[in-house]
């Protein structure tokens, strides 16, 4: 591993930590992402327990969409779900992903449909 890239993962780590800190230190349940290369989930967490969870692999009709606009749809669906169990607001936890792009389509489409961050 060269300097650039410990340099890198250094940041990842502190970005990963402050979004998390910020996350577990609220009673609220945290949003998080997982974002692949090819593929975006995100779950919605209480402690230790997934009260509800949306991913690209289980969508339909995404064949043809761009990596935003399924983004945005898992965004979306996550929300719904998120408001039939009664979660309105959440905190948005992003791990070691930078706010923009595909994480970001997924945050504004979920607060689209109703849930505040």
């Amino acid at each position: 591993m060269n300097k650039e890239q410990k340099i890198r993962n250094k940041n990842r780590v502190l970005r990963s930590n402050k979004s998390r800190v910020k996350a577990k230190r609220s009673a609220l349940p945290r949003l998080c992402v997982n974002r692949t290369l090819r593929h975006i989930n995100a779950q919605i967490i209480l402690g230790q327990k997934t009260i509800c969870s949306s991913c690209d692999c289980i969508l339909k009709d995404i064949k043809d969409k761009k990596p935003l606009e399924v983004a945005a749809l898992v965004g979306k669906d996550l929300a719904k779900k998120a408001i039939e169990k009664k979660v309105e607001s959440v905190v948005f936890d992003r791990s070691y992903y930078k706010f923009h792009g595909r994480v970001k389509a997924l945050a504004d489409a979920a607060r689209e449909v109703g849930l505040k961050f």
